[in-house]
């Protein structure tokens, strides 16, 4: 499925290279994971939404019921695309201007990070996920060499950004708990347990960091740390116990345990 996709979507035109991301890219999909296909493009020779829709309804499963968005229809961060359904497998597409993942690329080297409000990352959209996409995907469709000489940026991981990540989002855990245990009298349970996502998502954004490994989303971040070297002993059983606590109103229980959590990642030195 994957070389006739690649086939027609490299022919549609402003497509300058194809790549597999997530999951099925990392090794980590699961039979219903979805196939991530990010669409690079030249910021002044975007991609041609019209034709790309065109060949969204020839090949989705659903064919007039495709669409695809126009280039920024997503945000300023994931850009757009398209969510189809081909041989009953989902196939997300995902524009990247490659101008910009190369400047992206360039300020992460540098110690540069934004963090952005985007739907769909429930933690926050980190500027570094376009670089990680970069060092992590398999290439389907480079003819020019473009997105492998992104690549070659990559690796070896920063330590720049290692530094970066970890002074920003090692803060934030802290201050996120902090503000947890000031509404444990109000028992505002949502608001606490949304404080704790958020410490534990700024934890797997360090400890991924600490041990120089790209993360691209908060799905699946706790159980990637438990494929770190560097890491909290029972990483991800305690995140797990924290959180029923908290959902179950024993506050002071799973915030001490995250406070635990947060202690002993700080502590990391690698």
């Amino acid at each position: 499925m994957l070389g006739e996709l690649t086939e027609i979507l490299s022919a549609v035109p402003g497509v300058r290279a194809i790549a597999l991301g997530g999951s099925r890219a990392r090794g980590t999909a699961t039979p219903h994971s979805d196939y991530d296909i990010g669409l690079y493009y030249d910021g002044d020779a975007p991609i041609d939404v019209a034709a790309l829709g065109r060949v969204a309804i020839e090949i989705d499963d659903r064919g007039d019921a495709a669409s695809v968005t126009p280039i920024g229809g997503w945000g300023p961060w994931i850009d757009g695309g398209g969510w189809l359904v081909i041989e009953e497998m989902r196939v997300d597409l995902l524009y990247r201007d490659l101008a910009r993942v190369g400047r992206v690329i360039e300020d992460c080297r540098a110690g540069r990070v934004e963090v952005a409000y985007q739907p769909g990352h429930p933690h926050a959209f980190i500027s570094s996920i376009y670089m990680g996409e970069v060092a992590l995907c398999k290439t389907l469709h480079d003819p020019d060499g473009a997105l492998a000489a992104l690549r070659a940026r990559t690796t070896p991981y920063p330590d720049a950004l290692k530094r970066e990540l970890r002074r920003r989002f090692e803060w934030e855990a802290r201050f996120s708990l902090e503000n947890a245990a000031k509404s444990t009298t109000r028992a505002d349970t949502a608001y606490i347990v949304g404080c704790v996502f958020r410490a534990v998502a700024c934890l797997c954004q360090s400890l991924h960091a600490i041990n120089g490994v790209y993360l691209l989303n908060e799905k699946g971040a706790v159980a990637g740390v438990t494929r770190l070297t560097h890491k909290p002993t029972a990483f991800a059983e305690r995140v797990g116990m924290t959180l029923r606590d908290v959902s179950s109103g024993s506050y002071a229980s799973g915030l001490e345990r995250l406070d635990e959590l947060i202690v002993e990642s700080c502590a990391i030195i690698a």
